[in-house]
């Protein structure tokens, strides 16, 4: 279930004034506290105070709990765009949330800019091999690779290294630029990497295009749904041989909350 940051007998206790007296009940869940108060006020303004802010709490809880996915916010200083996680790969969706509410994204860059291929972002490969010490955000993910989940232009995926598992990196994220490819160009692939492309791939490749060499060896964790022209925009940008544009591509990564999340649900 989705969850605010902050406890809901706290929020239910500052927004009703609660009692220094209360505060030693703060870890009872929002309905024990709501009782305990009722019963040790006979002030009817009090009781009303309570149980509107009661019932409040509890269809904000709702709301957290029908939001069918995560969206994240990825501002960059070409402009932003949203990504939704998919919930099909909870290995690489909540090592990505975690990551973005502790701000880990936003002291990195996209350090690798390839138009017509990926933008990639957080933590070089650099970082991972032996020579550093790692910290203890970086680490290897197995791999959850899915189908119906492919590398269109707009997918958010997870990079990583050329370990024999294909496990991702926990602190690389890359977006798809791509470009558009035939269905003699798939139907070619098909046989060379044993995957299959569905009707709705094929299309979605042939209009929008997209890496569909990376299928089934990256994991696809997302997509954007808003600003899939920040992609223009990025690769745009004057890059070296290696991708490295000259100058910083700096991110902020902000998680949507539920009211936030449940629009674009819609």
């Amino acid at each position: 279930m989705i969850r605010n940051d902050k406890p809901k007998f706290l929020v239910l206790q500052q927004a009703i004034r609660c009692p220094k007296p209360y505060h030693n009940f703060s870890f009872l869940p929002p309905f024990r506290l709501v009782n305990i108060i009722l019963l040790r006020h006979s002030s009817a303004v009090m009781k009303k105070r309570v149980l509107l802010l009661f019932f409040i709490t509890l269809s904000s809880a709702k709301v957290f709990a029908q939001t069918a996915h995560r969206f994240v916010k990825i501002k960059t200083p070409q402009g932003s765009c949203i990504v939704k996680l998919y919930n099909e790969t909870p290995l690489h969706r909540d090592n990505f949330i975690k990551l973005v509410k502790s701000g880990y994204f936003n002291k990195t860059t996209f350090n690798r800019i390839i138009k017509n291929f990926v933008i990639q972002g957080g933590d070089p490969d650099s970082l991972y091999e032996k020579t550093h010490i790692l910290k203890p955000e970086k680490k290897w993910i197995a791999p959850e690779f899915r189908p119906n989940l492919f590398h269109k232009r707009g997918a958010l995926a997870m990079g990583r290294d050329d370990n024999p598992t294909e496990s991702s990196f926990t602190t690389q994220i890359y977006l798809v630029d791509g470009k558009k490819v035939s269905n003699g160009w798939l139907d070619t692939l098909e046989k060379k990497s044993n995957i299959h492309f569905s009707a709705a791939q094929r299309l979605a490749y042939n209009t929008i295009g997209g890496t569909p060499s990376l299928d089934q060896h990256y994991t696809v964790f997302g997509e954007i749904v808003q600003g899939l022209d920040l992609i223009d925009k990025i690769t745009a940008l004057k890059v070296d041989k290696n991708g490295d544009p000259d100058s910083v591509v700096w991110m902020k990564l902000t998680l949507l909350n539920a009211k936030e999340a449940a629009k674009l649900e819609k």
